[in-house]
């Protein structure tokens, strides 16, 4: 597996290669060593594509308050002429109060400014696409180990087949694996584990929205996609779900059958929808229904990504719950 090539707290570090999720982690790495050894240092993110040189400079400036700075400067592929210059010339003499990381996927585009940062003595970062089945079984193991479990060599095998090359996706089934089979994981509980995944619909993400289990929603909403599952079938769902839920609660009885009849519903899915609704308020579904409807419209179409907004709104629609929720009172019954 790569590995940081010296200390993490250089001053100057290149995070290069084509695999995303090494490359956060290499950032992530980072920015917890610095941390730890200045836990008030500031820190800047900035995205090279469109960023002024004078912005960078700015943020370069040394600090009028003193104290460590961390400066990660992402996607440097994508930097224009100018910018990659300010880069190139900062690396000549930077300043030991600074920790400058520049994030770059991979390719030729700006080599020169990656072999400038290498030759100004950057610590690097490699962080290729795992191309072969060895190395994403390498990564399943460490992932495996990381979590406190045990794999053995059929389920690697049963998982890398099944889960395919992307990284993300196997770091959360290594994780899910160990937590669900008590950190021991052969190849029947992998074939478990894939025939529970299989079912997962954007109700199941609905289901986990609506109960605030965010980790559960993202990690269901993953899966679903993974699968082949349509945006728009998880947007309605969870737009379903939430109307539901606030029909639920807006009329005052609690009994079934009677909600039933009123709102022409069948008694399972009122059932459901009392469970879902506990530690809801109705300011809460309210704002939660507008969240659903601007989620429908990006999933048509309107925002660049539709993966991200579905993670977006169940993020904000979670977060609504936490803090607009009827709490205790209403999860205990009282």
């Amino acid at each position: 597996m790569p590995a940081a090539a010296v200390e993490p707290t250089s001053r100057l570090r290149v995070v290069v290669g084509e695999e995303e999720l090494l490359r956060s982690r290499a950032v992530a790495a980072v920015r917890a060593a610095v941390l730890a050894r200045n836990p008030q240092a500031e820190v800047h993110e900035l995205a090279a594509a469109g960023l002024p040189p004078g912005q960078l400079a700015d943020v370069l400036a040394p600090s009028l308050f003193g104290g460590h700075r961390l400066v990660v400067v992402t996607g440097v592929h994508e930097a224009a002429g100018a910018l990659a210059d300010a880069l190139t010339g900062y690396a000549k003499a930077p300043d030991p109060d600074l920790t400058l990381v520049v994030v770059h996927a991979g390719g030729k585009r700006n080599e020169a400014l990656l072999k400038a940062f290498r030759a100004a003595g950057a610590a690097v970062d490699e962080c290729p696409k795992l191309t072969s089945a060895g190395d994403r079984a390498a990564f399943v193991r460490n992932e495996v180990r990381s979590s406190g479990g045990r794999i053995s060599a059929d389920a690697v095998a049963a998982l890398v087949d099944a889960v395919g090359a992307d990284l993300r996706a196997l770091s959360a089934a290594a994780g899910q694996l160990v937590s669900d089979f008590g950190g021991s994981i052969d190849a029947d509980a992998v074939a478990r584990f894939h025939r529970g995944q299989a079912e997962v619909s954007g109700f199941t993400v609905a289901e986990r929205v609506l109960v605030g289990d965010r980790a559960g929603s993202l990690e269901a909403l993953r899966w679903a996609l993974q699968r082949g599952v349509a945006h728009v079938l998880v947007a309605d769902a969870i737009a379903d779900g939430v109307r539901t839920a606030a029909r639920v609660s807006s009329l005052a009885s609690t009994n079934p059958g009677e909600l039933a009849r009123v709102l022409k519903m069948p008694p399972w899915k009122v059932k459901k929808a009392q469970a879902q609704s506990r530690g809801w308020s109705i300011e809460g579904l309210q704002q939660a229904l507008r969240v659903a409807a601007e989620l429908n419209a990006d999933v048509k179409g309107a925002a660049a990504s539709a993966d991200y907004a579905l993670e977006r709104a169940i993020r904000r629609i979670v977060a609504i719950r936490a803090q607009t929720g009827r709490g205790s009172r209403v999860r205990s019954g009282r």
